[in-house]
């Protein structure tokens, strides 16, 4: 008997040896942990440094703004519970709410604020996006909770910026850090805090037991209840979806070609970024022939068809964009941006380019970049054919984005040569991105007139929504009549994600933000 029961006991613990090793596996993050695969780490902890959306997402987790954006992209109160506005536009008061705090336990005030906007605004190392506030010229604490910001002129987007990861609230406590702020450590408002990173490899982040719900769109009015969420890198995107089939990791972007295999899956679901605030779109060299011509650049506007190569190429995962600014955004609104801008029509477009000289014996030759991954160059070649339908022949050339940006502005620089045209993309949260974009001398030093300076300056410097939305259609109109900016397609970049059945309440809210508060792992 007692051999038999030393039998059993040793059976049984073999099989609980076997039950833990097998538990090793997707099961262990029954214990609260999630896996985030991402296919760039971030580069920064520190809001003022960069301006990559992996460090923007990141900065999302571990800080907090005085305002939010709800589901919908709408700005709604968050660390400031309110706020007035002068009559001039030149003067916002926010009011705090009381008792917040920072991750360490120091208090979160009207002088963390004031310390934000005094290191964004540094002479010496300001902010990469102190253009995003706006008009600031002063940033006074008229007592713990009240903190005023005075302008030197209206700013339509102001509010809006201050929902924005890059307006994050940045705690006066992490002057202590020193050089290992933003660099290793950070201390902020938000939902987590920095446990590690290894740079390259993953970031491991635990929650904020400080944390207070004031503006997000999540149920959950405290801390995360997950117990860790490790954001790992794997840049290969086939990499990540067979973790992602394994368990190995529980959220992941799959390739675009994979979509369906996990459409298809049991073991996942997918879900879609909505209301990016993102677009695609042409824009054209016109310091010189032969987009400087209006009908030239009308006849590419009617040659391609976005909804036959939105099908081909990216299925449902992409829709057609007829406006300027992106969904979610003040002022994008499909059916109107439809009536302004073009149909496909090959023949109108045959018709255009003959009008302007061009034909069999003349073809149109031109040149036409963009930069690569997320399927741009498979839709590009789409459009290429369809040019070469009506008598343009494009040539593709393929960069990466950074050299493209400098490319572009080079060419709209250079008065002879062949012509070009681009596929670009931007997101942004606000039709001020119209502005930074056309305004003189522009972004790229492309198209400007005196009349779309005039239009853009009253769209910067409106504050009445109804008479601010006025005047963003004027500039969409004159955009897309003129055929300055020709929309194409919507989300600009990969933005879904394979989601594994045992995760719970993971969402993405307006422009693309990853949001794990009411996350639970089962």
């Amino acid at each position: 008997m007692r051999l038999r029961s030393s039998t059993l006991s040793l059976r049984r613990a073999l099989l609980a040896a076997a039950l833990l090793s097998t538990l090793t596996g997707a099961q262990a993050f029954a214990a609260g942990k999630l896996v985030w695969a991402v296919g760039v780490d971030a580069d920064s902890l520190d809001p003022h440094r960069t301006t990559t959306w992996e460090s923007w997402a990141t900065f999302d987790l571990l800080y907090d703004s005085l305002l939010q954006f709800d589901a919908e992209g709408k700005v709604v109160p968050n660390l400031a519970k309110s706020w007035d506005v002068a009559p001039d536009g030149k003067a916002y008061t926010f009011h705090l709410n009381p008792g917040m705090q920072c991750s360490d336990g120091t208090p979160l005030d009207a002088n963390d604020v004031k310390y934000t906007l005094d290191r964004a605004f540094d002479s010496k190392n300001p902010s990469v996006m102190k253009a995003g506030f706006g008009p600031v010229t002063a940033v006074t604490v008229e007592d713990p909770l009240t903190v005023k910001f005075t302008l030197s002129s209206p700013f339509g987007a102001f509010l809006a910026f201050m929902g924005e990861p890059f307006a994050s609230i940045i705690c006066d406590s992490n002057q202590a850090l020193g050089k290992e702020y933003g660099s290793s450590k950070a201390i902020g408002s938000g939902p987590f805090m920095v446990k590690s990173w290894v740079k390259g490899d993953r970031m491991v982040l635990v929650p904020n037991p400080r944390f207070k719900n004031y503006g997000r769109p999540v149920a959950n009015p405290g801390p995360p209840a997950i117990d860790e969420l490790i954001i790992r890198r794997m840049p290969e995107a086939q990499a990540r979806l067979a973790a992602l089939e394994t368990g190995e990791v529980q959220i992941a972007t799959p390739p675009l070609d994979d979509v369906e295999t996990v459409r298809n899956s049991s073991k996942m679901t997918l879900q879609t970024a909505d209301k990016t605030g993102s677009t695609i779109f042409f824009e054209f060299t016109t310091t010189r022939p032969p987009f400087n011509d209006e009908r030239v650049r009308k006849a590419v506007a009617y040659a391609v068809d976005p909804d036959a190569a939105i099908d081909i190429v990216f299925g449902d995962v992409a829709k057609r964009e007829h406006c300027a600014v992106g969904p979610g955004v003040f002022g994008n609104d499909e059916s109107w941006c439809a009536t302004q801008g073009y149909q496909y029509d090959p023949e109108k477009a045959k018709a255009l380019l003959k009008e302007a000289g061009f034909g069999p014996d003349k073809p149109l030759d031109v040149t036409v970049m963009t930069w690569p991954d997320d399927n741009r160059e498979k839709i590009l070649q789409v459009f290429q054919n369809q040019l070469q339908q009506v008598g343009i022949k494009a040539t593709i050339e393929l960069m990466d984005i950074g050299t493209l940006n400098a490319r572009v502005k080079q060419e709209n620089e250079t008065k002879t040569g062949k012509g070009s045209f681009n596929m670009m993309g931007w997101g942004w949260y606000d039709p001020d991105i119209l502005y930074n974009l056309w305004h003189s001398p522009g972004a790229y030093a492309g198209y400007q007139t005196p009349e779309l300076d005039a239009i853009l300056d009253k769209t910067r410097t409106t504050l009445d929504p109804v008479e601010r939305m006025k005047h963003v259609r004027d500039a969409q109109t004159y955009l897309l009549t003129h055929a300055v900016q020709v929309p194409l397609y919507t989300p600009g970049w990969n933005w879904i994600y394979g989601v594994r059945n045992e995760v719970k309440g993971f969402k993405v809210s307006a422009f693309n933000r990853p949001i794990f508060n009411d996350v639970t792992v089962q």
